[in-house]
C-alpha cells in the first residue's frame, strides 16, 4: 500500500492544473488520485476531458489518463478520496473563495495557485524560503472555520517570483522604495500561441489586475504575525507596470532599488548567490539547490537560456549596476507556471507536511 499522500486537483483540466499534474508525476510524497474540473468534464476520464488542449511540453502521465474526473462541486466526493487538494479552478473570485473554504470546512487542505484568499488575514501566502514562519496563522484559521485539519494556504502571484526574492535576499542593507516593470509570458494567462496567435510579434501594455498585486503582495510576504493575523510590511513602497510579451514561459523583471544602507556590487551578488531558506535547509523535494543565482555575462538571464534554471524553481539574476537616479538596478527571471505556480504551490505542500499541518487522513 502506498505510504504517499493522496493528492487532488481542483481544475485539473487548465493549464496550471496540467502543470500540477506533470510535476506531481514519480512524486516521492504525493500521488495524485482525484481530479475535479467543471461539470461538462465531469464523468469523463481525464485524458477525454482533456482532448486537444494539453500545453504542456511533456506527454500526459499514464497514471492520470483514466481517472474519471468529478465535479469540482462535488465536496464530499472529492474529499473522500483525498489527504488535500491543489487548487487552480477557473471561476469569479467569490467562488473561488467559497468552494476553497468549503473545502476546509470538509477537514481538507487547500493549497491554493488562485488569488481569491492572498488577502484573507488568517490565509498564509508564502515563497517557502521567504516566509515560512507565516504558516502559524492556520491554528487561529482553524478555529474561524472550526475545523481540525482543513485549513488554506495560497502562494502569491507569478509576477513577483522574478524579483520579491532577490529583495527579500538584500533586506540586511534596507532598500525601501522599488520601481519595477515586468515582462509576462503568455502562459500566465493560460494560453499557448495556438491558442493566442495574435500575440506573436506583439506587447500588450495591460494584464488586468497585475499591477496590483506586484506592488502589494510582497509587503503581504514581508509581512508580521500579529494576533492570529498577517500585517502587511510598510518599510517598502513599490511601483510597477506589467506587459504581456510573446514568450511562452518566463517572466522578466527590470528593477530599481532604493537602500537605506549602501551596499557594495560584490555584496549584493554575495547575497543573493548565499541566499537560502528552510526548503533547502530540509533538503524537500522540489526544493532548488540554488534558489538564485547570479550571471555574469551581460546579456543574461535570458528566458531561451535560463527560465528552466533548477528545473524552473530558481530564480536567475542578471545585470546588476549602479543607476543614476536609483541605487541599483537589476534584471530578473523566474518560470512563471513553474515556480510562479503549480511548482511553488507544491513546494509549499512540501513544506506544510513537513512542519505537520499536512498529513494522511
Amino acid at each position: 500500500m502506498s505510504e504517499k499522500l493522496k493528492v487532488g486537483i481542483l481544475g485539473g483540466t487548465g493549464m496550471v492544473g496540467q502543470r500540477f499534474i506533470s510535476l506531481l508525476e514519480n512524486h516521492p510524497w504525493f500521488e495524485v488520485v482525484t481530479i475535479a474540473a467543471s461539470p461538462r468534464s465531469a464523468g469523463k476520464t481525464y485524458e477525454e476531458a482533456v482532448g486537444g488542449r494539453w500545453k504542456m511540453t511533456t506527454p500526459m502521465p499514464e497514471a492520470v489518463k483514466n481517472i474519471i474526473v468529478k465535479d469540482v462541486n462535488d465536496i464530499d466526493a472529492v474529499a473522500a478520496e483525498v489527504d488535500f487538494v491543489f487548487s487552480a479552478v477557473d471561476m469569479t473570485k467569490d467562488e473561488i473563495r467559497a468552494i476553497e473554504e468549503k473545502y476546509a470546512k470538509a477537514e481538507i487542505p487547500v493549497v491554493s495557485n488562485n488569488s481569491a484568499h492572498r488577502w484573507t488575514p488568517d490565509v498564509p501566502m508564502m515563497v517557502p524560503e521567504i516566509n515560512p514562519q507565516h504558516a502559524e496563522v492556520i491554528e487561529a484559521q482553524k478555529k474561524r472555520l472550526g475545523t481540525k485539519r482543513g485549513f488554506i494556504a495560497v502562494k502569491p502571484n507569478c509576477s513577483i517570483q522574478s524579483y520579491a526574492p532577490v529583495l527579500s535576499a538584500w533586506m540586511e542593507f534596507e532598500p525601501y522604495e522599488v520601481i519595477v516593470s515586468t515582462y509576462q509570458a503568455i502562459s500566465g494567462a493560460g494560453k499557448t500561441f495556438k491558442d493566442w496567435p495574435e500575440m506573436e510579434g506583439n506587447i500588450i501594455p495591460y494584464i488586468g489586475g497585475e499591477e496590483e498585486k506586484s506592488e502589494k503582495e510582497p509587503l503581504r510576504i514581508w509581512g508580521e504575525v500579529k494576533d492570529g493575523q498577517i500585517v502587511p510590511a510598510d518599510f517598502i513602497k513599490i511601483s510597477s507596470q506589467c506587459i504581456r510579451v510573446p514568450v511562452l514561459n518566463g517572466h522578466t523583471a527590470t528593477v530599481f532599488v532604493k537602500f537605506k544602507k549602501q551596499p557594495t556590487k560584490e555584496q549584493l551578488i554575495e547575497a543573493i548567490r548565499s541566499y537560502k531558506g528552510l526548503p533547502q535547509e530540509l533538503n524537500l523535494p522540489s526544493a532548488p539547490k540554488q534558489f538564485i543565482q547570479y550571471l555574469e555575462d551581460d546579456n543574461r538571464p535570458q528566458v531561451a537560456l535560463d527560465v528552466d534554471f533548477e528545473n524552473g524553481m530558481g530564480i536567475s539574476v542578471g545585470r546588476i549596476r549602479e543607476d543614476s537616479i536609483y541605487d541599483w538596478k537589476f534584471v530578473g527571471l523566474s518560470h512563471n507556471t513553474v515556480r510562479g505556480a503549480a511548482g511553488g504551490a507544491v513546494l509549499c505542500a512540501e513544506l506544510l507536511k513537513a512542519k505537520g499541518y499536512i498529513s494522511a487522513k
